[in-house]
């Protein structure tokens, strides 16, 4: 037993040194950020913002790859099969921690990440096309009941915030909705303008074409109305008890280096305080969203509690 713990302090001893020389010379190489939704939409526009300062302060390139799809789980399931040197990292959004209720895997989202920094969260809200008879947020409730299972919206993907969270608006409202996914804004986005669903549920990625005429918000979920569409109330204002603003941030591999963590924590600190990067989000009624590492990975463990009973309230869960 003796023999055991000297080999193992002599191992640890070889190893702190070319952990800390690692973590010296981090990063010497292009870090990858992979983001959950399509280009051209908020997430891909602000996270793009983000990488180009983090990229500064960091001193390597942050490249930006889209993989969109899955709920937008894409990204924290790739960190699984991922070097844990910190080149790697993923967006994680909201639908992580809702993954192991309603799929099987043989991951943790929990204990499987390390937990970088949170960011931001989205503001999101319900619109539908100028010319639509649905004028207001009664009108819809109206039109809805009067047709259950016939109104049809679209999302950026199934169990999704903007999905689950209307999902909720629905079964609090006893109406019936019909649900249409999607990869993303930019692609729910000419859904809704093409006329392929008669309401759209998402972040204000559809802001531009409502300044532009072409969509009318029905209602908005933050806490208090958006500044940007101050004639929008928010769900508490028609009654509906929910809020919704989803935060999300930057995973790396499970095992990751302690002190590349703290380097990458630093790099993209500094580059949410960039101000280019608050006027991205500002275009999308977002803010800054700061979270430690230890914060977010707390907020990970009570996040993943709260999902759990939500998918289940929803009768979404695996088996139900």
């Amino acid at each position: 037993m003796r023999r055991r713990q000297l080999v193992q302090l002599a191992a640890a001893s070889i190893a702190a040194p070319s952990f800390n020389a690692f973590a010296q010379t981090f990063p010497a190489k292009p870090i990858k950020l992979i983001i959950a939704f399509p280009a051209g939409g908020p997430t891909d526009i602000t996270m793009r913002s983000l990488a180009d300062n983090a990229s500064k302060a960091l001193g390597q390139t942050v490249i930006i790859e889209n993989k969109p799809g899955a709920g937008g789980t894409l990204p924290a399931q790739q960190l699984q099969t991922t070097a844990a040197d910190g080149y790697t990292l993923a967006q994680i959004p909201l639908g992580v921690f809702r993954l192991p209720y309603t799929t099987k895997i043989n991951w943790d989202p929990v204990k499987d990440i390390t937990y970088v920094i949170n960011v931001t969260g989205y503001a999101f809200g319900m619109v539908v096309p100028t010319d639509s008879p649905l004028k207001t947020w009664t009108h819809f409730v109206g039109w809805a009941k009067a047709n259950p299972g016939r109104l049809t919206y679209g999302s950026t993907g199934t169990l999704t915030s903007p999905h689950l969270t209307t999902e909720l608006i629905a079964q609090k409202l006893g109406i019936q909705l019909q649900h249409v996914p999607y990869k993303g804004s930019a692609d729910l986005a000419q859904a809704i303008v093409g006329g392929h669903v008669m309401a759209a549920s998402d972040s204000t990625g559809f802001a531009p074409l409502v300044e532009a005429g072409k969509l009318r918000v029905l209602n908005t979920w933050g806490e208090k109305r958006l500044a940007k569409f101050p004639d929008a109330p928010t769900l508490k204002e028609l009654g509906i008890d929910i809020v919704q603003n989803s935060p999300f941030g930057i995973g790396a591999p499970r095992g990751t280096p302690p002190a590349v963590v703290k380097r990458l924590h630093d790099g993209f600190k500094k580059a949410m305080e960039d101000p280019s990067y608050v006027q991205a989000l500002a275009r999308y009624d977002m803010l800054p969203m700061y979270m430690s590492s230890a914060g977010y990975a707390k907020f990970a463990e009570e996040t993943f509690v709260k999902e759990k009973a939500l998918v289940e309230k929803l009768g979404l869960a695996k088996g139900s």
